[in-house]
């Protein structure tokens, strides 16, 4: 699943709970999950990481062994909310695309892939933590796949 690999928004350092990530405390290689802590009330959840993903997060332990953070910044320290964004700025900036890129779009574009791959809505509103399923609907309200097995010919 391409869109989902290292999910950075998920990944930075955050304070929900009066907790901030940290893969000792979140992150589970040997059994290959991380605990996901939600923002805006969101339900939290255990998400499973891939082959990929957990060679990347090897990598980082290995190369950065002092920090428990997986995002560092050049100054050695956790990567905020706003130095995200400010990547993010940069990213559009060089695409060329002239559109305001936030954080959660990219948690969009998961919502979008899972629905245009016919995954069902409730395990899409768990997945991206949505309380209410009306937030998960947007989802698989334009995804033309929806219709692909209605029909046999």
């Amino acid at each position: 699943m391409e869109s989902q690999k290292m999910r950075p928004n998920h990944y930075l350092p955050t304070r929900p709970k009066n907790k901030q990530f940290r893969d000792r405390e979140h992150l589970s290689q040997q059994q290959g999950y991380i605990y996901i802590l939600r923002r805006k009330n969101g339900i939290d959840a255990t998400h499973p990481l891939f082959g990929s993903e957990l060679r990347a997060l090897r990598k980082v332990q290995k190369d950065y062994p002092y920090t428990d953070y997986v995002f560092i910044s050049e100054r050695k320290a956790p990567l905020t909310d706003h130095t995200f964004r400010k990547i993010l700025k940069r990213a559009d900036e060089v695409s060329g695309l002239n559109i305001k890129v936030h954080p959660n779009m990219l948690k969009h574009a998961t919502g979008f892939k899972l629905a245009n791959e016919s995954v069902d809505t409730r395990s899409i509103q768990h997945y991206l933590g949505h309380k209410s399923i009306q937030h998960t609907v947007r989802y698989t309200e334009l995804a033309a796949s929806r219709f692909k097995n209605f029909w046999q010919d």
